[in-house]
């Protein structure tokens, strides 16, 4: 297929333009991530000790997660899952996003392997971000110890999870529910909390390193963090500094993606069932790496230039819709790029507080991160370029041809691989401080005051990009007096004649006549370097990202007033919060003007705020009386936006523990997410993608039950016969994507409920099951020009907001392309609904013996019972329960081994098998494929690791990930694992606790 961001003509589609940076991450739950290339026509648990390396609370000092009340222990009526320092040094990766993805809620986040090659939207390359319950990024809220992170991407909120230094994370807490009360928007599906470690005294360092069994995809990691006490222990300083590095993985380097292996699933060639079937050797039908000569302008090869001269163009045998197999087309194998991005980190974290008085503490944070992410993705192509048959270049044998059909040249359809992979090559630099006061006012108040600022300054630089004006002047070559030359150095008022181009045809504007140096393109590689310098830019694109929060809060209990029964005491919290978000991007202006092959971008940003006050109070209605506990509490928060007006938030909530062994939790709240910058002031930026209209006759059957009527009144009403209707086109379409300044508030209603078991007669024992159940309304949705043009067609009528954003060819005057979508333009609206409900479930089972050492078992595990979106109020429901990322079960299970100062850990990644295709592609056609394929594998990835304490100050460990080395399933490449394969890793620790 024919598709676009910037970097992707072919492959899967984003959406492009700075709209893009903020836009492409509005997608619904199932298009938010794909399982490539197969042609496609979970949870918070129990905060319950884990393993050993679980933070232990400490008395009367907890501030958990979705609260700002102090606790006397460690459990809350939200679900959360609690994970520490040691189980990801268990885990052997240095990604803290790959990590968190093993775990059923965020295991359809963005990776790296994600954000790498033509998988990453426009500047999206290297970017790690969370997603919590497959509801899409921009509704994850990520914190650092309880605040707001400033984000990584421009027009979002979205926190590149690059920037949080993995050997400062004390635990990470996953929350679901009732966040959007104490934290503010943009938690609607709950909150990931990084709590970092804090007092460092000595000196720590660590370092670790892994490789592939095929000696690539290489991890490093590096880490120092030097601390003091001072003023009798009242202060601490600390700095620390982490660098990770991880290795470019091409695609090339695995053999089954490479030349003719790779296997895909394409159209039936024989045109019978199942639809789609399993073909290696697939090239596209109708251009060649050296340039198909189209003699008689019906847009197929007839020859091209090989190692032999002038050669047949070799068809091969016909695969619907864009496609042969065999032959001499280009190998959709050979548009294989990057299946992970070269990504380097330099992270350096200082700390420090002084405690003046109980009432009166100082602190202070600050934090530079610089992020730099490389990554190749596709060659420039090109279609019906027109060669006039005075070009000096065609071969010989080729002018009495040229000359037989009188067309006055050739056509060339062209994958423009001598020129050089497109790529990105990324900076980001992330700089925070925080700055704040604390203290205990007495035994039952604590006040804190804190103002964190945070900026991201980007610079993506796009490589081997084409300036068009300069590729157009080069490829119109005569005759001159010293040879070959550009048409427009003899003659200065030449404006380019390419009536048939797929892309934009500029006259000169980067360049005056006399400059211009002739491109051959008979042949691959046959053009002078020279040339291909001349027609290539790299070009840079800035942007900024800021973020200014105040927030003072007042926190404590009503004891000394008095108490409830069984001495039980009141909590409460209230404050106020201020918070400015501001983004801009300056286009490079080549790219702004649209003289690259890339897209048009425009400049633009924006900026808005909000004044917020909230509450939150904690009721122990009965203490050890005559049941254990019985709780009630609740949240609220206002808001006023500069941008939407006023919104509410809040959450009640409930614990009951008959007895200590036994207690029942539930919250139920209402939360709402602001409309990010991007999705409201992105400017309109052009965009090309590929779409496989859905009133196609093969493509009527993927519909929902209104598509046949829809198209077949729509298709009448522009002259064509929707019997007969087709669309002949291979390449790619132009449109527009952008903001929009009308878009209000998503509410989401979230309720949980849940129970937590700690038997005393089995101790060590722990198990907690939560179901959760969000419904998100009012929802803002970013759908693709492909989604675009179905549901235009697939809702009740034709009369809904995505029919607008389709125009289509009319045929009145007699168009043979009457029908045709001609253009696209993709906006944010009010008008999606998601909803998700499932089951999860977490134990934890530690046994302590007297000769044989520790052992812990823990499992974390999700029911999906339904992840389901409508396009449109009043539109049919979409399951897509079951998709990739989005398995019915799913686990993850550890089993810990410690005795004296060896431990060793054997882990467990696994989920069912999910659909290779949508469900409601299976649905409309239920032998779209045989059998054997309906389904993408099962995960099953074994890990295990070793380490052994050679005293108090050193260890060494090492490990393998991926022990049997599971790989991505036919068809795919970076699912259901990524194509690492195998991977082993060793590192050592010293901890140096008195050198100062």
């Amino acid at each position: 297929m024919r598709s676009s961001c910037a970097l992707t003509r072919r492959g899967l589609s984003f959406t492009a333009s700075v709209a893009v940076l903020a836009l492409a991450q509005i997608a619904t739950p199932a298009a938010a991530q794909t399982a490539d290339p197969t042609p496609a026509p979970a949870e918070a648990q129990a905060a319950v000790p884990e393993q050993a390396d679980q933070a232990a609370p400490q008395e009367g000092a907890i501030v958990v997660t979705g609260s700002r009340i102090r606790r006397q222990d460690f459990e809350t009526p939200n679900p959360v899952v609690t994970l520490g320092a040691q189980t990801l040094q268990e885990s052997g990766t240095t990604n803290l996003t790959d990590f968190l993805t093993g775990y059923p809620a965020l295991q359809g986040s963005a990776t790296s392997g994600n954000n790498s090659g033509d998988r990453a939207g426009i500047g999206y390359t290297g970017l790690n971000l969370l997603d919590l319950r497959n509801l899409g990024t921009q509704r994850t809220l990520v914190l650092v110890d309880g605040r707001r992170h400033v984000s990584g991407v421009p027009g979002t909120a979205s926190v590149d999870i690059n920037t949080i230094p993995n050997d400062l994370v004390e635990r990470i807490e996953v929350l679901t529910g009732g966040a959007s009360a104490i934290y503010g928007a943009d938690g609607v599906s709950g909150v990931v909390n990084f709590i970092m470690k804090k007092n460092f005294q000595g000196i720590s360092a660590r370092a670790q390193a892994g490789i592939s069994e095929y000696g690539d995809a290489g991890q490093r990691m590096f880490s120092i963090t030097a601390g003091k006490n001072f003023a009798d222990g009242r202060g601490n300083i600390a700095i620390a500094y982490e660098y990770g590095e991880e290795d470019r993985l091409d695609s090339h380097d695995r053999e089954r993606y490479s030349g003719t292996n790779q296997v895909g699933f394409y159209r039936n060639p024989n045109g019978t069932t199942p639809t789609y079937v399993p073909l290696n050797d697939i090239r596209y039908f109708d251009t060649a790496r050296q340039g198909g000569i189209d003699l008689d302008f019906d847009g197929l090869p007839d020859y091209f230039v090989g190692a032999n001269g002038l050669t047949p163009y070799d068809p091969g045998k016909f695969v619907r819709t864009a496609f042969q197999q065999g032959g001499s087309g280009t190998l959709v194998s050979d548009y294989g790029n990057d299946l992970l991005p070269e990504v380097s980190r330099h992270v350096v974290n200082a700390i420090a507080h002084f405690d003046v008085s109980p009432a009166f503490s100082v602190f202070a944070e600050a934090k530079y991160a610089r992020t730099h992410s490389y990554s190749l993705a596709q060659p420039t192509f090109d279609y019906y370029l027109l060669i006039p048959e005075d070009n000096p270049y065609i071969p010989a044998a080729l002018r009495p041809l040229i000359a037989a059909t009188g067309n006055g040249g050739v056509l060339m359809n062209r994958d423009n691989f001598d020129f050089g992979q497109r790529g990105e090559d990324i900076t980001r630099e992330t700089y925070r401080g925080v700055f704040g006061v604390r203290g205990d006012l007495s035994s039952h108040l604590n006040y804190e005051v804190s103002y964190t600022y945070g900026r991201t300054d980007v610079s993506s630089r796009y490589l081997n990009d084409i300036l068009d004006d300069r590729f157009y002047a080069a490829i119109d070559v005569v005759q001159g007096a010293n040879g070959p030359t550009c048409r427009v150095n003899v003659n200065p008022a030449w404006t380019p004649d390419q009536p048939y181009a797929s892309r934009d045809v500029f006259s000169p504007t980067t360049f005056r006549p006399g400059e211009c140096v002739p491109l051959n393109l008979f042949g691959e590689g046959a053009g002078s370097q020279a040339a291909y310098n001349w027609i290539k830019a790299d070009t840079l694109d800035r942007a900024r990202i800021q973020q200014h929060v105040a927030t003072a809060y007042l926190s404590g209990d009503l004891g000394g007033l008095f108490t409830m029964p069984g001495g039980g005491q009141v909590g409460f919290s209230v404050g106020a919060e201020y918070r400015k978000e501001k983004s801009s991007f300056t286009a490079d202006p080549l790219a702004a003007q649209g003289l690259t092959f890339a897209n048009s971008l425009s400049n633009d940003g924006g900026q808005y705020d909000v004044k917020e006050v909230f509450g939150e109070l904690n009721v122990p209605l009965l203490t050890d009386t005559i049941v254990h506990r019985l709780e009630v509490g609740g949240a609220v928060r206002f808001s006023d936006y500069s941008s939407i007006g006023h919104t509410t938030t809040w959450k009640l909530d409930g614990k009951f523990a008959p007895v200590r062994d036994i207690t029942f939790n539930g919250t139920y709240s209402k939360a709402v997410r602001a409309p990010n910058i991007g999705e409201l002031y992105a400017g309109n930026s052009q965009t090309f993608e590929f779409i496989t209209d859905p009133c196609l006759p093969a493509e009527i059957q993927f519909g929902t039950q209104y598509r046949a009527a829809n198209c077949q009144a729509l298709l009448s009403g522009l002259g064509a016969n929707p019997a007969t209707y087709t669309d002949s086109r291979s390449t790619n379409l132009p449109g527009f994507a952008g903001g929009n300044p009308n878009l209000k508030q998503e509410e989401a209603t979230t309720w949980t409920a849940g129970v937590v078991l700690q038997p005393s007669f089995i101790p060590g024992l722990s198990l907690r099951a939560d179901w959760y159940d969000i419904k998100l309304k009012n929802a803002i949705n970013q759908v693709t020009s492909q989604q675009l043009a179905e549901l235009c067609v697939d809702q009740p009528t034709l009369s809904n907001p995505f029919c607008a954003g389709i125009t289509r060819q009319n045929g009145a005057a007699g168009n043979a392309s009457a029908g045709n979508i001609v253009s696209f333009n993709v906006v944010p609206q009010n008008v999606a609904q998601f909803r998700t409900a499932g089951l999860d479930v977490n134990f934890n089972y530690r046994l302590k013996t007297d000769n044989a050492g520790t052992f812990n078992l823990s499992v974390v595990g999700n029911y999906l019972d339904r992840l389901e979106f409508i396009g449109t109020p009043g539109a049919d429901v979409t399951n897509s329960r079951g998709q990739t990322y989005s398995p019915k079960y799913t686990v993850n299970a550890d089993l810990t081994w410690q005795l004296g100062g060896f431990t060793a850990n054997y882990g467990i990644l696994w989920f069912d098998k999910t659909s290779r295709y949508t469900n409601q592609q299976m649905a409309g056609d239920p032998t779209i494929v045989a059998e054997e394929y309906k389904y993408l594998k099962q995960r099953w990835q074994h890990d295990i690791y070793l380490s052994y304490d050679i005293d108090q100050r050193f260890q060494i460990y090492g490990g393998v990930r991926n022990l049997f080395g599971q790989m991505p399933e036919l068809g795919t490449r970076i699912y259901p694992v990524n194509a690492v394969g195998r991977f082993g890793y060793v590192g050592a620790k010293v901890k140096l606790p008195n050198l100062f």
